[in-house]
C-alpha cells in the first residue's frame, strides 16, 4: 500500500526563510502562489514578458518578475508551465539560474521522467503533483480543506529534498488531505494511461461511438445526445462521491442488470489489449517521441484533430441542448487551431544547455536507467518499477503482449 504524509509528517518551518519561484500564473500556478503566500512563504511569480497574467499576479499582492529573475533569486522553483513549453523556458531561462542547493519541483514528471529536462546533479528535483484542477485547490484552501497531492523525489542532492518537498504540500494545503508518495516515474505512465484510456481518450471516443450508433439507427439526435453524453455527468457525480456500488445503488436494478451483464460486451479482451498496447507506447517513450515530435512540426495532426472533433455532430447538437439549461455556464469550446510556431532548432552538439530535443529516446532508453546511486531519492511508498523496452522498436504499437 501506498506511503501516505499528513500536515503532522510536515514542518512548513522547513520553507519560511526561503524565497519559492511559481513559473506560470494559470489555473495551478496561481493556487499554488495564493495558498503558499498565506502560509506566511515568500513567493515570487515568474513570468515571460507581455504576460497577460501579469496584471492578475501583481492585483493579488504577488511579486512578479521574469523567469530569469525568479530563477536566480529563487530557492526553490516550481515550473508550472505547459509540458510543451517547460523544456525550452527550462533551457532559455531556469537553468543559467540554478546553483547547487536549490530545488528544482514540478507538478507533472513528463519532462524530467522523459529527458527533455535534465538538471545539474547538484540541485534537488522533486515533485507535487496535486489531484485537483487549479481552481478546486485554491477554494478548498481558502474554506480550510486540503486536496490530496503525489510526492516524488528525483534528485537529493541536499540529502533533505523530501522534507522540503512535503513543507511545499503542507504550504499549498495538501497536507491536510494528505500526500501520496511515488515516483516520477509512476505518475507520469499512470498520467498519461489514465488520460488516453479513460478520463479523455477513452470516454470521449466510448460517448461518440455510442451517439454514432443511435443516430446511424435513425434515433434523433437530440435525444441520442441525451443518452450518451448529458447524462454521463449524473453517473460520474454518483461515482465520485460513493464509488461504482453507491452509482448502482442509486439506479435503477434494469440499469444496474445491464451494467453487469452488457457492459463487458463493450470493453471486452481486446480492449484489454489495446490498453495494454496503449500502456506499452507510453512506458517505453514512443507517446512521448511522438508528441515531442509534432510539437516541433507546428502540431499538425494535433490541430487537425481538434477540429475534425470541434465539427462532430454531437458538439452542435449539444450546444443547442445546452442552450435549453440556464444553469449551465457558458464555457469555451473552440480552442485555437493555429499552427503553433515551431521550436527553435537545438543542435545536438554535447553542450548540455544545447541538448537535443529527442536525444533522449535514441537507444538505449535513457528514462528507465535505474536510479541507484541516490537511494534516498527514491520514493520509498511505491513499488512500481519503470519498463524497459528489450527490442529496438522502442516500444512501437506492435503485437508484443506483456503480463
Amino acid at each position: 500500500m501506498a506511503k501516505i504524509y499528513y500536515e503532522s509528517d510536515a514542518n512548513l518551518d522547513l520553507i519560511k526563510n526561503k524565497t519559492i519561484g511559481i513559473i506560470g500564473f494559470g489555473s495551478q500556478g496561481h493556487a499554488h502562489a495564493l495558498n503558499l503566500r498565506d502560509n506566511g512563504c515568500n513567493v515570487m511569480v515568474g513570468l515571460q514578458p507581455g504576460s497577460k497574467s501579469r496584471q492578475e499576479a501583481q492585483s493579488a499582492g504577488l511579486k512578479v518578475g521574469t523567469v530569469e529573475e525568479v530563477a536566480r533569486d529563487a530557492d526553490i522553483i516550481m515550473i508550472l508551465a505547459p509540458d510543451q513549453v517547460q523544456r525550452q523556458v527550462y533551457l532559455d531561462s531556469i537553468e543559467p539560474g540554478l546553483r547547487a542547493g536549490k530545488m528544482l519541483m514540478f507538478a507533472h514528471g513528463f519532462n524530467i521522467h522523459f529527458n527533455q529536462i535534465v538538471p545539474p546533479q547538484d540541485v534537488d528535483v522533486t515533485m507535487i503533483a496535486p489531484k485537483a484542477p487549479g481552481h478546486r485547490m485554491r477554494e478548498m484552501f481558502v474554506n480550510g480543506v486540503g486536496v490530496p497531492a503525489l510526492i516524488a523525489v528525483h534528485q537529493n542532492a541536499t540529502e533533505n529534498a523530501q522534507q522540503i518537498a512535503l513543507a511545499y504540500g503542507k504550504g499549498v494545503g495538501c497536507a491536510k488531505a494528505g500526500i501520496i508518495e511515488t515516483t516520477f516515474a509512476e505518475e507520469t505512465e499512470t498520467d498519461l494511461f489514465g488520460e488516453q484510456t479513460v478520463l479523455c481518450g477513452g470516454v470521449t471516443a466510448l460517448v461518440k461511438t455510442a451517439f454514432e450508433t443511435l443516430v446511424q439507427a435513425g434515433y434523433q439526435p437530440e435525444i441520442a445526445y441525451f443518452e450518451c453524453m448529458h447524462e454521463l455527468k449524473l453517473l460520474v457525480d454518483l461515482m465520485h462521491e460513493g464509488g461504482m456500488a453507491y452509482m448502482r445503488y442509486s439506479i435503477s436494478d434494469t440499469a444496474e442488470y445491464g451494467d453487469y451483464t452488457r457492459g463487458p460486451r463493450i470493453i471486452d479482451d481486446h480492449v484489454r489489449q489495446q490498453m495494454k498496447q496503449v500502456l506499452n507506447n507510453i512506458r517505453s517513450g514512443a507517446f512521448a517521441r511522438e508528441w515531442i515530435i509534432e510539437n516541433q512540426a507546428g502540431r499538425p495532426s494535433f490541430l487537425a484533430l481538434r477540429r475534425q472533433n470541434q465539427e462532430h455532430l454531437i458538439e452542435r447538437v449539444g450546444a443547442e441542448l445546452r442552450g435549453m439549461m440556464p444553469w449551465l455556464q457558458k464555457r469555451e469550446t473552440a480552442p485555437s487551431t493555429t499552427p503553433a510556431p515551431a521550436p527553435t532548432a537545438v543542435p545536438a552538439d554535447g553542450d548540455r544547455s544545447q541538448r537535443s530535443p529527442t536525444a533522449a529516446f535514441a537507444p538505449p532508453v535513457e528514462p528507465y536507467t535505474p536510479e541507484e546511486s541516490t537511494p534516498p531519492s527514491q520514493s520509498l511508498g511505491s513499488t512500481y518499477e519503470p519498463f524497459r523496452p528489450t527490442t529496438p522498436s522502442e516500444g512501437e504499437d506492435d503485437e508484443r503482449r506483456f503480463p
